[in-house]
C-alpha cells in the first residue's frame, strides 16, 4: 500500500505540545503488537492536517502490506441516491455520501453490518465482527432484510507499511475499540467528542480541547 496516503503532520504547533505530552503519557502510543482491524483511530488536538483534523476513522484493513481506512465523520450534502441510486434506499440516515479519505475520492466503499443470524451475503466481505464491506456491482434490494443499513465512502484513507504505526507513536492518533453502531452515527459530526466522551476520566476531557486554541 505505499503511496496510499499523505501522512498527516504534526507541526510544533505550542498550543498543542502539552496535549501531545498529555497523550503520550496517558496511552504510551507504543506502536501495537497486533493488528487494528476494526478499531477507531481518533485525531489528537495536536494533529492538524486538514484531511484529518478531528477526524474518526474506522480501519477496515491493517496488515504487514499497510492499513487502509475511512472516515466516519465527514458527511456531504450528497444524497446517496443522487450517484449510486437505489442503493440510497439502504443507507442510513443521513443518507449521504461520507468522505472516506483522501486517497481516490473518486471511488466508493460501502461498509454494512448485517443482522443477527445472517451467515453468508453474496458480496458481503467481513472485517470485524458484523461489520463488513459491500460489493456495490451489486444488487441492493437483496440486502435489504439481511443487513441494518449501509453508509457509503467516496475515497478511502491509507498508510504504507510502518506509517500508521509510526504515527500512533508520535502522537497523531487515539486507538480505541469500535462499536457496531459507531460507522452509522446520525449526528457525524458530534462523534470526534462523543468517542473521547465515552472513555471517562481524562480522555473524557480532551472532548472539551477547542478547535482553534488560540482563540480559547
Amino acid at each position: 500500500m505505499a503511496g496510499m496516503g499523505r501522512e498527516p503532520e504534526t507541526p510544533r504547533d505550542p498550543a498543542t505540545e502539552p496535549v501531545l505530552r498529555y497523550a503520550k503519557k496517558m496511552l504510551h502510543f507504543e506502536k501495537p503488537s497486533g493488528f487494528l482491524v476494526g478499531s477507531l483511530l481518533v485525531a489528537t488536538p495536536a494533529l492538524r492536517d486538514p484531511s484529518f483534523e478531528r477526524s474518526v476513522v474506522l480501519l477496515v484493513a491493517h496488515e504487514a502490506a499497510g492499513a487502509m481506512g475511512v472516515v466516519l465523520n465527514r458527511a456531504t450534502e450528497v444524497p446517496v441516491s443522487e450517484v449510486l441510486g437505489s442503493w440510497g434506499g439502504l443507507a442510513h440516515d443521513p443518507a449521504v455520501l461520507f468522505e472516506g479519505g483522501p486517497v481516490q475520492p473518486d471511488s466508493a466503499i460501502c461498509v454494512a453490518r448485517v443482522r443477527t443470524g445472517v451467515r453468508q451475503l453474496a458480496g458481503f466481505q467481513p472485517f470485524f465482527g458484523a461489520l463488513g464491506t459491500v460489493d456495490l456491482g451489486g444488487e441492493p434490494e437483496e440486502l435489504r432484510d439481511r443487513v441494518d443499513g449501509v453508509r457509503v465512502f467516496a475515497g478511502y484513507a491509507g498508510w504504507s507499511p510502518g506509517q500508521l504505526e509510526d504515527e500512533i507513536e508520535a502522537g497523531s492518533w487515539f486507538t480505541f475499540d469500535a462499536l457496531p453502531g459507531d460507522p452509522f452515527m446520525t449526528r457525524p459530526d458530534d462523534m470526534w467528542a462523543m468517542v473521547l466522551r465515552r472513555q471517562g476520566g481524562l480522555l473524557a476531557a480532551v472532548a472539551q480541547y477547542p478547535a482553534d486554541p488560540t482563540l480559547n
